[in-house]
Parts: structure tokens; C-alpha cells; sequence
């Protein structure tokens, strides 16, 4: 063996040696084992174990990762899970995002501004999430009010990566997608207004399904705004558990506008066409890690018999400033109503991003009716671009999951909004559009042994196809576990 081979070998060992001691897993011999939430659900409805049970050891799992991850917002001490298993999820530990009202639990949307206060009922998704059957254990961290793609604070602990505790987890769900990918529960619950399903899921080598828009129980706000971007859902470990979840939310409710999607349990025997789009449609360029996760994918695509053509997605060249702008208009409104959140609400207390875009705006209100006209005209640029193919395959993010800090709320607002526009370039046109969005692990890695995502896209009402595609990917190369690298 070479010198120059001996040096790799060993930087390899360094490498691995600092793996092990960054990265977080409580998979061990309890009653969640190894299961996702259908077949923790099967086991429950078998007798093999009970509800409580598991619930009991997914909150000892949560203790004995938090220190780490801190991803946890809330807890509850005694969770409530029913005695006669019910739902597809039935017995499930799970968690709620921070931004999502839980009756009896305080609803912090990830701000110092104020003092949250109990939720005097369960949110529309709420009820329409417990209907599955899971045992909510409390509520999960997320940056202010959902605006970053990190999940981080000025002036708190981070949530960290499990699979490297000094990289980010994603966001603005990010504290589910580090609870699911640490193996402390099977599913949780996530939502998307910009990518914050899809980005964590990407982070975290979790599967991540933002639904087309109207698929899930709107929530009040959403229902006000000129563009409804926000649409709920889970990161999960494997896709039959966002099926599974998908199917059984239409149980509770469906809209009868959107086509039913039911219980997907298999790829299907149809082969689609499909686009490859490498750069994001506003010039970012994805950077080496990525293009090769993404090609690989579309390699393997066509392997089993697909058709992968390259495709362009000419949306308007103002659109990431349109965008970036009508993120600011949120922020203004929630300066302005935030004492509906409590009456100690603070605008001067939120954070550096927040407050940057509120201000931003301000100066440029004035252009609000023309940005939301340009951005509900950008569904015409999507459906041209579906002319002739099933889905297209792009990077969820433009580069690989950044170390902790690259995204702090506390970066100054210019040097911050740069760097967040050259990450998050893929996802926020499925927002503005209402498309359905899916995001899953790609076989490459990064150096650091940090996940890659890859995304697919479809039409309004695509869920069905996204998820059969996705099955076919998951039995051709089984998604790797934090465990299995």
C-alpha cells in the first residue's frame, strides 16, 4: 500500500470516528423497535403490544435523544391514547408542530415576541391528524413563525441533524424531522409554506409529502390570505407511512374539488415521463453533491423504465423576489395582529429575519397587488412545463445541508436573505401553484454522511402517482437509516 493510499484509509477512519460521535439514534429493543407507524400500528392492533406501552417507551426514547436534539417545544407528562385502537395510526407516538393549536397546550410559532397561551380547542388539522389514531406526546420546535429553513434562534439551542449534530436539520419543521430520523417516534406531524416539509425531510433522510393545496383541512389564516401557501402533512421513514397518513386524513375529510387519492400500497406497472430540471428556474445552480444525487436518481429511473428528459420551468424572473416579498407581507401581518398570539406581544422582540423582511416590505408595499398577480400567473409556467410528462425530478435544495450557524437568525438580514435564496431555489413554486411536492432520500451521501434529497412534482391532485413512484424507488434501493450508514 502507498503512502498517499495509507493517508486516505486513515483521514477515512477520522471521519468515520467523528460520524460516530455526531451522530444520534435511540433505535433500540422496546416496543417501537424498529417499526414505522404502520407496522407499530399492525403490532398494536395484534396485541403484540399495547398503546400505552408505546407511548411509554417513545417518551423515554424522546428524553434520552432531547439533550442533543432539542427538538422538543412541549411535552405531556401523561399522553392520552385511546383504549380500543382506532384509525390507521391507532396507538401511534407522535408529535404537533409549534405553530399548530393542541387544546390545553401553549402555541409558541417558534417566537420570543410573547408568552403563548393554552389553545382552548384543537386546530382544524388537529382534529383532522388525531382522527388517525395517534398519541400525541407534545409539540415539536420550529424557527419564528415557520420564515426559515433552519431551525434555529438568536438567543436558544439550535435543533440539531441526528445524523450530524453540527449541521442543521432543515425547516421550519424541523424539530419533527430530527424526532422522526432519531428514531424517537415513527411520524410526525410537519407543514409547508415554502418547503418546510420537504427541506427537514431532505436534512434528515426522511420522506416528506407536501399535498396539493385544499387536500388537507385549511387552517383560518390561510384562508384570508390573497395565496393559501401553507398545506399540513408528516415526515415519515418510509413511504407507505405517508400513504398511509394521506389515506387516512381522507377519512376524516375530503375535498370533493381534488381527485380521491386512497391508500397507495405499491409502485405501479405505468411507466411515466419524466422531467429533469438540474438548476433551480431562478438561476441557482445546484452545487456538485446535489447535481449527482439528482442524476443518479434520474439514471435509475431510466433503469426501470422511465423516460427522463430534460425540461425548462420558465417562471417569471421576478418570482423569487415576488416571493421574498409576500413572505414580508406575512411578517407585517403578524406584527400588526401578534396581540392575538398574547397580550405581551413584542414586534421589536422578533427575530433578525423576521423583522428584516417586515421591514423590507414596508418600504415596498406598494407593489403588493402587482406580486400577487405575477405570482398566481406562475401556474400558467407550470402547466406549460407538464406538457407531455408525468412529474419532474429536481434537487429539493440547491446545495447540501449547511453547519449550524450559515442560517442563524442572527446573520445580518442582507448577507441571511442571500444565503437563504442560494438554498432554498426549488421548493416554494409548489406553494404558490398548490401543486403536490414529494421529497425522499437519494442514494448519494454527503462527505460528512449527511443525506441528499431529491424531489418529484406532478400536477394538482398528483399525490397518487408521486407516492407510486416513490414505492418504486424505496424497493429498488431501500432508504438508508441513520443505522445503516
Amino acid at each position: 500500500m502507498t503512502t498517499s493510499e495509507e493517508q486516505e484509509r486513515e483521514r477515512e477512519r477520522e471521519r468515520e470516528r467523528e460520524r460516530e460521535q455526531t451522530r444520534v439514534h435511540v433505535f433500540r429493543d422496546d416496543a417501537l423497535g424498529d417499526h414505522d407507524a404502520v407496522g407499530l400500528a399492525e403490532a398494536i392492533r395484534g396485541g403484540e403490544v399495547g398503546a400505552a406501552e408505546a407511548a411509554r417507551d417513545a417518551a423515554a426514547r424522546v428524553r434520552a435523544v432531547e439533550a442533543r436534539l432539542n427538538a422538543v417545544q412541549v411535552h405531556i407528562d401523561v399522553p392520552a391514547h385511546r383504549s380500543e385502537p382506532a384509525g390507521a395510526f391507532a396507538g401511534v407516538p407522535t408529535f404537533v408542530k409549534d405553530n399548530t393549536d393542541y387544546q390545553g397546550l401553549p402555541t409558541g410559532h417558534g417566537s420570543a415576541a410573547f408568552a403563548p397561551k393554552a389553545a382552548r380547542r384543537h386546530a382544524p388539522f388537529a382534529r383532522q391528524f388525531l382522527s388517525t389514531g395517534v398519541t400525541v406526546l407534545g409539540k415539536t420546535r420550529l424557527p419564528e413563525f415557520g420564515f426559515s429553513p433552519t431551525t434555529e434562534y438568536e438567543d436558544a439551542e439550535p435543533v440539531r441533524n441526528p445524523w450530524h449534530t453540527g449541521h442543521s436539520s432543515g425547516g421550519s419543521s424541523g424539530g419533527s424531522a430530527a424526532l422522526v430520523a432519531a428514531g424517537a417516534v415513527p411520524v410526525a406531524h410537519a407543514n409547508d409554506g415554502g418547503g418546510s416539509i420537504r427541506i427537514p425531510a431532505a436534512c434528515c433522510g426522511l420522506v416528506g409529502l407536501k399535498p396539493t393545496r385544499g387536500r388537507m383541512v385549511a387552517n383560518a389564516q390561510g384562508r384570508r390570505l390573497p395565496i393559501d401557501l401553507v398545506t399540513d402533512g408528516v415526515v415519515s421513514r418510509s413511504v407507505r407511512d405517508s400513504a398511509a397518513f394521506l389515506a387516512a386524513a381522507e377519512q376524516h375529510w375530503r375535498n370533493p374539488k381534488l381527485p380521491p387519492v386512497g391508500l397507495v400500497e405499491g409502485p405501479s406497472e405505468r411507466r411515466l415521463r419524466i422531467g429533469l430540471l438540474l438548476d433551480s428556474p431562478n438561476g441557482v445552480p445546484s452545487d456538485a453533491g446535489t447535481r449527482a444525487a439528482v442524476t443518479e436518481t434520474a439514471r435509475r429511473l431510466e433503469r426501470l423504465g422511465h423516460t427522463v428528459e430534460p425540461v425548462e420551468l420558465s417562471i417569471d424572473p421576478r418570482f423569487t423576489q415576488d416571493f421574498l416579498t409576500y413572505w414580508g407581507l406575512l411578517s407585517f401581518l403578524i406584527g400588526v395582529t401578534g396581540r392575538t398570539l398574547g397580550t405581551d406581544f413584542d414586534r421589536r422582540r422578533m427575530d433578525g429575519l423576521s423583522r428584516g423582511l417586515r421591514e423590507s416590505y414596508v418600504k415596498d408595499w406598494q407593489r403588493t397587488p402587482g406580486v400577487v398577480r405575477r405570482l398566481k400567473r406562475t401556474r400558467e409556467a407550470y402547466a406549460a412545463a407538464f406538457r407531455g410528462l408525468d412529474l419532474i425530478l429536481s434537487p429539493v435544495l440547491a446545495h447540501t445541508t449547511p453547519p449550524l450557524g450559515h442560517l442563524n437568525p442572527a446573520v445580518p438580514y442582507e448577507t441571511l436573505v442571500e444565503r437563504i435564496l442560494a438554498y432554498v431555489a426549488f421548493t416554494p413554486v409548489n406553494n404558490v401553484v398548490g401543486t403536490p411536492s414529494l421529497s425522499v432520500p437519494a442514494t448519494h451521501t454527503t462527505p460528512e454522511g449527511l443525506p441528499i434529497g431529491v424531489m418529484f412534482s406532478g400536477r394538482p391532485g398528483a399525490e397518487r402517482t408521486l407516492l407510486e413512484l416513490a414505492f418504486e424507488l424505496e424497493a429498488d434501493e431501500p432508504f438508508r437509516g441513520i443505522r445503516d450508514v
